[in-house]
Order: C-alpha cells, then sequence, then structure tokens
C-alpha cells in the first residue's frame, strides 16, 4: 500500500466510506437521495468503476472490495473527480448480501474478472456458484440485470451455464449465449493485457424475470 492510498483510508473513508454490520442498509439515506443502484463486487483498483460514476452522474454506485490498496487507490480517484454518487465497502461480499442489502433494492450487479481459480481442486473457492446467484437474484429489482465478464472459458461456460439455469434470470443476448460488451463497461488494463496474450473476453448479461413474466 503507498502512502497516498493509506492517507486516502484514513482521510477519506468518512466521505465514500460505509462501515461493515449487521444493519440493512437504506440506499436513500447512504447516498442522501434517491437513485437506480448499481452494486459492484470485487472493483480491484476502482479505475474502471470511478469512471462509470463520473459518466452517470444519476445513477449511484456502490463498490465492494477486499484489497485495501484498491480500495485506497479508488478514494483517490473518486476524490480527484469530486464524485458524490459512489461509496466504498471493505467487506466479503457474500457477508454483505446476507446481511446488508436489502431485497429487491439493486438496478444492476456487477462482477468484472472474477478471481477464475483455473486449478480443477480450487474451483470449490470460485464465488459465482448456485448460492450466490440464488442470494444476488433476490438483491435485483425485478427487471434489474446482472452483468459478469471473465477472461477464463472455462468459467464463462461454467457461469453462463449455472445463469441460463436459473429460473428466475432471462439471459440477454441472442441465443441464450454470451452478450456483446455493453457501453458502460470501459476496458481496463487488465483487459487489454488479456486481449495482448489472446485471451477471450465473455460478457454474461442477463436480467431478474418481471413479476409477471
Amino acid at each position: 500500500m503507498t502512502h497516498a492510498q493509506r492517507r486516502a483510508l484514513t482521510t477519506l473513508w468518512g466521505r465514500f466510506g460505509v462501515d461493515a454490520s449487521t444493519a440493512p442498509l437504506d440506499p436513500a439515506t447512504l447516498f442522501e437521495r434517491r437513485a437506480p443502484l448499481v452494486l459492484e463486487i470485487g472493483f480491484g483498483d476502482g479505475e474502471s468503476l470511478a469512471a462509470m460514476a463520473s459518466a452517470d452522474p444519476m445513477v449511484n454506485y456502490l463498490g465492494l472490495e477486499v484489497h485495501r490498496p484498491g480500495i485506497g487507490h479508488l478514494l483517490l480517484r473518486a476524490e480527484a473527480l469530486a464524485l458524490t454518487n459512489l461509496r466504498v465497502m471493505c467487506v466479503d461480499a457474500l457477508e454483505v448480501l446476507e446481511r446488508q442489502i436489502p431485497d429487491e433494492c439493486l438496478d444492476r450487479a456487477q462482477i468484472f474478472f472474477p478471481d477464475p481459480w483455473p486449478k480443477a481442486r480450487h474451483q470449490k473457492r470460485r464465488l459465482i456458484q448456485s448460492y450466490f446467484v440464488t442470494l444476488l437474484v433476490h438483491k435485483l429489482k425485478p427487471g434489474g440485470q446482472l452483468h459478469i465478464a471473465t477472461d477464463c472459458e472455462d468459467y464463462a461456460h461454467s457461469i453462463l451455464n449455472l445463469l441460463n439455469a436459473t429460473p428466475e434470470l432471462v439471459n440477454q443476448a441472442e441465443g441464450n449465449g454470451f452478450a456483446p460488451r455493453p457501453v458502460y463497461r470501459l476496458l481496463t488494463r487488465f483487459e487489454q493485457r488479456g486481449w495482448r496474450l489472446g485471451h477471450a473476453i465473455r460478457d454474461i448479461l442477463f436480467a431478474r424475470r418481471g413479476r409477471t413474466e
């Protein structure tokens, strides 16, 4: 962690940070307004999340991450961009979904390049599994979107098969396959490196069924 990141965690947390607890969050209180809410799980260094929040000030963004240097980096970017529509939590995603995120409050949940745990003996550690998806679906509003991107082909097909088999979700891509990259998902340095290495980048885009569907 750099000195600047450490300083950001100390001086900017009160402005952008949300402490973990067992009490449910109230998005309207958290952001001091009512607006569409996007949750990003595992934002890395936060560059793309900060850019997204800056480009779309009418939407509220809540980012979850456990890597403190990445959180510090995002806080510095949020300060530099004078963002008012971004909040950050240093917490395990499963815990905050179980305890704090209210049902049917998210307009979109996004998970970009989660750890693929490519070795077969480690794949049980992958984030996107049946229980996690079921929990996350309950947090989406009817019509709310779930957007996942990965450059691990095996993980991409595993996620796609799991979501296609989830009755509450509808694939937004033609033929129930992978989706083109939405314009709001900016290319990251990580992704550009993946392209140079010949990795296929897969976007997976689903929506929660409406109550009448």
